[in-house]
């Protein structure tokens, strides 16, 4: 299958201190990423709550791209711009120059997204290389259960843990210090997340954004986004799992829904220890 072209706004990140300026402020390790040349990270609030997350790739001149959601791509130029007060770095939107192709199966320079291993392989290409829209890559994104976080959640709703940023391999607990990171390691070391993205299933159409997700009388969350028979959702999982104990069964505007957890997401204990 020929890979597509992903709609991503791309910043690259130059200069000396390029490395340890997003060092200090993102989730990743980013001291890492001549290594593992691509990596999953995201910037932070001050509180723990997601801004945007990033494909950061490790370019062959030394600097750093940052591959972001256009949704979220002019924003999170402001905010490197703001933080880079001494910082001999430079900032340049490359959009116009560079295209980042998707595919399933793996193509010539590819690499394995970092998330997931069913989302595939991705590149970062000059423009020249630039092909039809990627078709497909949604559907692996809502089979593999990995929310879109410029669609699925605006600015500062969700925080890391509640955005799975650890399960898909964005955060780095052992780097020290980044924007947001006392809050992030308070709640991964109390595992004190309730409310996460999970798939549901359904038969037929996906319910509308923002449709509730209910048990009996109780709101379990909100759908996110979604195609006939899979969605995302926003999720209390420790009231779903009690509901489900309690025989009350998942359902959206009355139509009965499933949780389909994938296995590498990580679950609130229950109270029965299970």
């Amino acid at each position: 299958m020929a890979a597509g072209r992903l709609d991503r706004a791309l910043i690259r990140v130059s200069g000396p201190d390029s490395v340890s300026f997003l060092q200090n402020l993102l989730t990743q390790n980013v001291e890492r990423l001549a290594v593992a040349r691509v990596q999953y990270a995201a910037l932070l609030s001050a509180q723990g709550k997601v801004l945007a997350d990033m494909m950061l790739w490790a370019a062959d001149d030394g600097s750093i791209v940052v591959d972001a959601d256009p949704q979220r791509g002019e924003d999170l130029q402001r905010r490197l711009a703001l933080y880079k007060l001494r910082a001999q770095v430079a900032l340049e939107d490359v959009t116009g120059s560079h295209v980042v192709l998707v595919s399933a199966d793996n193509f010539d320079g590819a690499l394995a997204d970092p998330r997931v291993p069913t989302l595939g392989f991705r590149k970062l290409a000059p423009m020249s290389a630039a092909g039809d829209a990627a078709q497909d890559f949604e559907a692996r994104r809502l089979a593999a259960g990995v929310p879109d976080l410029a669609r699925d959640a605006a600015p500062e709703e969700v925080f890391a843990g509640e955005a799975l940023l650890d399960e898909l391999n964005a955060v780095d607990f052992q780097k020290g210090c980044f924007v947001g990171q006392e809050n992030v390691s308070r709640m991964k070391r109390r595992a004190t997340t309730r409310k996460k993205f999970c798939p549901i299933i359904f038969d037929g159409e996906a319910p509308p954004f923002g449709a509730k997700v209910m048990a009996g009388e109780a709101e379990l969350g909100t759908v996110r986004t979604g195609a006939p028979g899979r969605a995302l959702a926003l999720l209390r999982l420790d009231r779903a799992f009690e509901a489900e104990a309690a025989g009350d069964k998942p359902h959206v505007d009355g139509r009965a829904v499933r949780l389909d957890p994938p296995p590498w997401l990580l679950l609130p204990q229950r109270q029965d220890g299970m």
